[in-house]
């Protein structure tokens, strides 16, 4: 997001839009692209791809896990999984030259829905949420450092405008550019990433809950919310993004 005070907030925020013309020769997909290969279990957030599967108990969710831990070695391409109480969510993307959807991405995905329904587990797509955190700032050069170091404990886990945990303890942090400003201004915002047929709903319930919408003129991509005391937030979806 930008100024608050007096701007229309951008879309092309974080690494996922913002920085994706520098990637590079990576053979990055766009939003339509994997709209088209027809995921039914997967949404794109952010970054990557991901999916949550409801498990029976915790001896379904590690063997689900275990091979999935298979085929992913031996592919070499290797996703993320957390298992929690009933779910085990599962993201994919390729870490080269930033952090990207391939086709790598899309066929693993296949692969593992496979075993999901091998397995009788349950997808719930519209389960899937990712939260960035975005700091306005006109010095990223000099803040940047300084966030990657505390968030992650080196300076050099930045790619592009964002910093990223390589273990994903923390969310994403990404640094919104602005023109120098005196303060008092909100600088912080949460970025909450949706699936799309969940977003709709979740403001509903926001606003149903005391807050407003400020700005939906960029819906679906974004829609920007406040609470009763004027703090914004975006809701995202991948739709209508490059």
């Amino acid at each position: 997001m930008s100024d608050f005070t007096d701007q229309v907030i951008s879309p092309d925020h974080g690494q996922t839009v913002g920085a994706a013309c520098q990637g590079g020769g990576v053979d990055k997909l766009s939003t339509q692209e994997i709209i088209d290969a027809g995921l039914a279990d997967w949404r794109k957030l952010a970054q990557a791809l991901h999916a949550r599967y409801r498990i029976a108990d915790f001896n379904a969710g590690a063997a689900f896990v275990a091979a999935v831990a298979e085929i992913a070695e031996a592919a070499s391409h290797h996703p993320d999984l957390k298992m929690t109480k009933g779910v085990v969510d599962v993201s994919l993307c390729t870490h080269e030259d930033g952090l990207w959807v391939t086709q790598k991405d899309i066929d693993m995905a296949r692969r593992i829905s496979e075993i999901a329904r091998q397995q009788g587990l349950t997808p719930e797509p519209g389960a899937v949420t990712q939260l960035e955190l975005a700091l306005d700032t006109a010095n990223e050069a000099g803040v940047a450092p300084f966030w990657s170091a505390l968030l992650t404990g080196s300076p050099d886990n930045r790619i592009y405008d964002s910093v990223f945990d390589p273990t994903g303890r923390v969310p994403g942090l990404w640094f919104q550019g602005t023109d120098p400003h005196e303060p008092p201004r909100q600088r912080w915002h949460f970025d909450l990433w949706l699936a799309p047929e969940v977003a709709d709903q979740r403001i509903a319930a926001a606003v149903a809950s005391g807050g407003s919408v400020v700005d939906d003129s960029e819906a679906p991509s974004f829609t920007v919310l406040a609470d009763p005391d004027g703090n914004k937030v975006c809701v995202c979806t991948s739709l209508e993004r490059k």
